[in-house]
């Protein structure tokens, strides 16, 4: 028995040396862990469980520069995140650059169905070249295997990309299906086809950073949701995330600790919409003055930011915020927004986290760009989003409130169950401007000074048609507030509505207009 105790123990170190020390050491000179210790970085002390430690790879005739590495590549196992039971996939770099095998690749759809039957997330660390070759068609096989099962989890579990080297080819769309991506700058790279490849064929030349870093798929792609400066941030931000999130899509979202009052007022809620409906203001500071302990994890912060995604608590409940920022573009809803807010929705959805709007929308972003690239399509995205969810959707109106883009915002009349409004609201069919252009362009003409008899149509527009007022008294918003009572009121109604039983017609799915 002790030998063979001996002999384990021998195999055990062999299994978690990776490729060996050279090569630890190089991936270590890059600003890069290793597979394992991200993992110890991820999970809470101790507790990772390793699965499959002794698996290796099953082409050995082709020359391999690695045929007896254990593990083959990828690190799996399970353990705790803030106390509540995790999957992961780690994969390794310094074994064959990380590349998937048959084998590897089973480890990880192994990990995958666990997660799944169990209903806990499943975390993929990526950091490979993408498929071995030498395993030919059988590693594309395995590519199909992990999609698939990306897919049937969907909305079962959260899943959680974290992209921490190269990740390439077709190995990129495993973290598409995912629902959130983390990168980190100057080590982490997306792309479908590599730098040669593009100048090859498009004769544009490009490095892998400005083709697929983090910044370009957090800013410009939207690919990923999040990007660091260092891995041990980045995967401090994965446990945060987590602690968000409720286990699977069966199980509500646990109440969290806060020594935030829930009947807190605010003075300073008062002075932050301008008194002139032109100057714009950062929603940051409204939603900070609101949330518990103004602490608040954005979601695609630099990717659409006139539009604000990210969670927070409110008295204690984990919520989805949903923001028009003012500060950007107005807090015009355009494609990238409507794309960004719609995913988002249909996350919280399915995962049964509450949704809070903050709304101040002058409407959907005109241009002959837009209209082209397919804005109607996409703002229905959003709009089908929130009439879908059956969560509980609270809305607060700041100021503006226009055209459809009022409708899409969460809306009463898609069944948002408790809409409040500002004293500053505006709700109307347009703005005051393009209003009285259209209903006194005649009037305004023939006054003696056409400026100030605008002015005063405009005034008069927003009292007798756009005054918040008016909505409430057709109920549809459900009561005009002071701004101070918006944290107190919202804490209520989540409260309120923790029972909330909704539902959608019996389908196979809809068809949203992707």
């Amino acid at each position: 028995m002790r030998e063979k105790l001996a002999r384990l123990h021998q195999l055990e170190e062999v299994a978690t040396s990776g490729g060996g020390t050279e090569r630890l050491a190089a991936q270590r000179a890059k600003g890069k862990l290793s597979a394992r210790e991200r993992i110890g970085v991820l999970f809470d002390p101790g507790s990772f469980v390793e699965l499959d430690r002794f698996v290796t790879h099953r082409a050995t005739d082709l020359g391999l520069a690695d045929p007896e590495v254990l593990g083959d590549g990828v690190v799996t196992g399970y353990g705790q995140v803030r106390g509540r039971l995790t999957y992961v996939f780690s994969q390794d770099f310094t074994v064959s650059g990380g590349s998937v095998s048959e084998a590897h690749a089973e480890k990880i759809c192994k990990v995958q169905d666990l997660a799944t039957r169990c209903g806990a997330p499943l975390v993929g660390i990526n950091d490979s070249v993408g498929a071995r070759i030498h395993d030919g068609v059988v590693s594309l096989a395995a590519y199909g295997g992990i999609f698939l099962r990306n897919t049937l989890s969907s909305g079962v579990i959260p899943q959680i990309s974290v992209i921490l080297g190269p990740c390439v080819g077709g190995a990129v769309y495993s973290p598409a299906i995912t629902d959130f991506v983390f990168m980190v700058r100057g080590t982490s790279a997306m792309v479908g086809t590599g730098p040669e490849v593009v100048e090859t064929a498009a004769h544009e030349g490009i490095d892998i950073e400005h083709l697929g870093g983090a910044d370009v798929h957090a800013s410009t792609s939207g690919a990923a949701h999040f990007a660091h400066d260092s891995e041990p941030e980045c995967l401090a931000a994965v446990r945060e995330l987590l602690g968000y999130l409720p286990q699977n899509n069966l199980e509500p979202v646990a109440l969290g600790p806060t020594d935030d009052p829930a009947e807190r007022r605010d003075d300073g809620l008062l002075g932050i919409v301008p008194d002139n409906p032109k100057k714009p203001y950062d929603m940051h500071d409204v939603l900070g003055a609101v949330i518990d302990d103004g602490r608040f994890l954005e979601v695609h912060q630099h990717h659409a930011p006139n539009l604000i995604t990210g969670f927070a608590r409110l008295g204690g409940h984990s919520v989805g915020i949903v923001a028009n920022q003012p500060a950007v573009l107005a807090g015009v809803l355009d494609i990238a927004a409507s794309m960004k807010g719609a995913r988002f929705v249909r996350f919280c959805d399915a995962f049964n986290i509450p949704l809070v709007v903050f709304e101040d929308v002058p409407g959907f972003l005109p241009g002959v760009a837009q209209e082209h690239g397919g804005i109607i399509r996409h703002g229905a995205k959003l709009l089908y989003a929130f009439s879908e969810a059956t969560v509980p959707k609270l809305t607060v109106i700041t100021r503006k409130a226009y055209g459809g883009a009022y409708v899409v915002m969460s809306a009463k009349h898609i069944r948002g169950d408790l809409n409040l409004a500002w004293p500053t609201a505006e709700i109307a069919v347009m703005g005051p401007k393009g209003a009285v252009e259209i209903l006194f362009r005649r009037e305004i003409a023939e006054a003696p000074d056409p400026a100030a008899a605008a002015e005063s149509k405009m005034a008069e527009y927003r009292e007798s048609l756009a005054h918040p007022l008016i909505a409430a008294a057709r109920g549809y918003v459900d009561d005009v507030i002071d701004p101070r009572d918006t944290r107190p009121l919202l804490v209520s109604a989540l409260g309120m509505l923790s029972s909330k039983r909704d539902r959608n017609p019996p389908k196979k799915h809809g068809n949203i207009p992707l």
